[in-house]
């Protein structure tokens, strides 16, 4: 399994920076990474909604379904899959001051004969950590700032 993590603060006080975090549907806004994210799901976001996702890797898109596994008032944890590799991404937001650290972690578990090249592919997918990262807290802080 490939974990990436980062960890970001912002003046955007915790509960309006997950409520726009846990809108998966907003992640091209952030994510230079993941280009498109279609709501399936009918409502607010709740455990068991469905999103189409597209990312880009290694210069190929891929689409992922990503479901909402769970779902607190500061967390939250998509599941993704494709015929190559199943993803797992979490969102946790705390008070910091008086604004907010979000945390987020992602990780990826290549299926089939693709396991074989997770040493040679980890590196590529840890890199996609910082753009995503610096997307966080350039969206939280522009929020805050309006």
């Amino acid at each position: 399994m490939i974990k990436v993590t980062g960890t970001v603060h912002s003046a955007l006080e915790p509960a309006a920076a997950f409520k726009y975090l846990s809108a998966f549907e907003h992640t091209p806004d952030w994510d230079p990474g993941t280009p498109v994210v279609n709501k399936l799901s009918e409502g607010p976001v709740a455990v068991g909604h469905r999103y189409h996702a597209e990312a880009e890797f290694r210069g190929k898109r891929q689409a992922l379904t990503y479901e909402v596994i769970e779902l607190t008032a500061n967390r939250i944890t998509l599941r993704g899959e494709n015929k190559s590799v199943i993803s797992v991404d979490t969102i946790d937001v705390s008070p910091a001051g008086t604004g907010s650290e979000v945390k987020y972690t992602a990780e990826f578990q290549l299926k089939g004969w693709l396991k074989i090249a997770e040493p040679f592919v980890r590196p590529a997918f840890r890199s996609l950590a910082g753009p995503a990262m610096d997307g966080i807290k350039k969206a939280l802080d522009s929020l805050a700032a309006s």
